[in-house]
């Protein structure tokens, strides 16, 4: 009798054991695929990691994340979302507007929501409707830049500039939106916008020694393969002395005088959010109308202002969400 029980004992525990083995949480496994490195989207990165972390993903527990960089070239970036596809990942994270097409096209006929982050105008990227409804399996976040608070940012450090120069890749489909933007809005503010358009990084260094023989300053925005080589930009800028105004922190951080911009980390965090609620089941990515950030901050370099010999105007010092006194390299 008591070995009876004794095995049924043995028998119940084991049970227990193997359905708590098979109650293990799954581990959720997503594809972040980023399309150049700088510090906005590297910013971008980092927070959308914390948004899954803060709705319960949280990396090495119940998340396994791959992640690849396509270094700004597209070929790569279409070769990162097949390899992501063939590990079968349960959702793709895009980063940046040529990563965000890449992701969307390959995974048109596959079960795999795409979020992306850091796309200036998902409508003309079409990968949103102008309603901002989603066109498919794909929903994210904008970084759409704050242009006319930019050039007014421009005119109270400036007061006598007349020529504002701006260069974009002519592919980028946010570089194309932004520029539109500034064309329609510079004249308000009593300046004229000059163009330079490029199609690859190597064009920039003749680019810039062009268009800085045309302007009073030059104003950055969130163009890929400008932002990879804003240091060179920077570098020539300076000699010159003409400022550089940036589109966000990172830029500020580097060498540009000025910017006001959003927090590519809280649009990440943001991004991640909206990840999670994919993950658990519930929403589907298209379903989801994609997200703007509209809290702009100031940030300066009164480093490179002394440098400059230029004042910033006291009311923009004083409500900076940061200020550096150094450059960082």
């Amino acid at each position: 009798m008591k070995k009876t029980i004794y095995l049924v004992l043995t028998s119940v525990l084991l049970m227990s054991v193997l359905i708590g083995c098979n109650k293990k949480e799954k581990i959720t496994t997503i594809g972040i695929a980023q399309f150049a490195d700088h510090g906005s989207l590297d910013n971008c990165r980092e927070g959308f990691i914390q948004g899954l972390k803060d709705n319960g993903y949280v990396e090495n527990d119940n998340l396994k994340i791959i992640y690849d960089n396509a270094q700004e070239d597209g070929v790569i970036g279409n070769q990162i979302i097949t390899n992501f596809i063939s590990k079968k990942v349960d959702l793709i994270a895009a980063i940046a507007t040529p990563m965000a097409q890449s992701a969307y096209g390959g995974t048109k006929n596959k079960n795999i929501p795409v979020v992306y982050t850091a796309v200036t105008d998902p409508v003309l990227a079409e990968l949103a409707n102008p309603d901002k409804t989603s066109v498919g399996n794909v929903t994210g976040t904008s970084d759409i830049l704050p242009v006319t608070e930019q050039l007014a940012m421009i005119r109270a450090i400036l007061p006598n500039a007349k020529k504002i120069g701006i260069m974009y890749t002519t592919s980028e489909s946010n570089s194309l939106s932004a520029i539109k933007e500034y064309r329609a809005a510079a004249a308000d503010y009593g300046f004229e916008i000059i163009e330079s358009g490029i199609a690859t990084a190597a064009d920039i260094p003749l680019a810039t020694d062009q268009i800085l023989e045309k302007v009073d300053c030059l104003n950055n925005l969130t163009d890929n393969t400008v932002v990879s080589s804003l240091s060179a930009i920077l570098n020539k800028a300076n000699k010159k002395s003409i400022p550089v105004f940036g589109s966000e922190v990172e830029q500020v951080k580097i060498g540009c005088l000025a910017s006001i911009g959003l927090d590519y980390f809280d649009l990440g965090k943001k991004t991640g959010a909206m990840a999670a609620l994919i993950l658990k089941g519930e929403k589907q990515a298209s379903e989801m109308e994609f997200e703007v950030i509209d809290e702009y901050s100031f940030y300066g370099n009164s480093k490179v202002a002394e440098d400059l010999g230029i004042i910033l105007p006291e009311d923009y010092v004083k409500s900076a969400k940061e200020m550096f006194n150094e450059v960082v390299q």
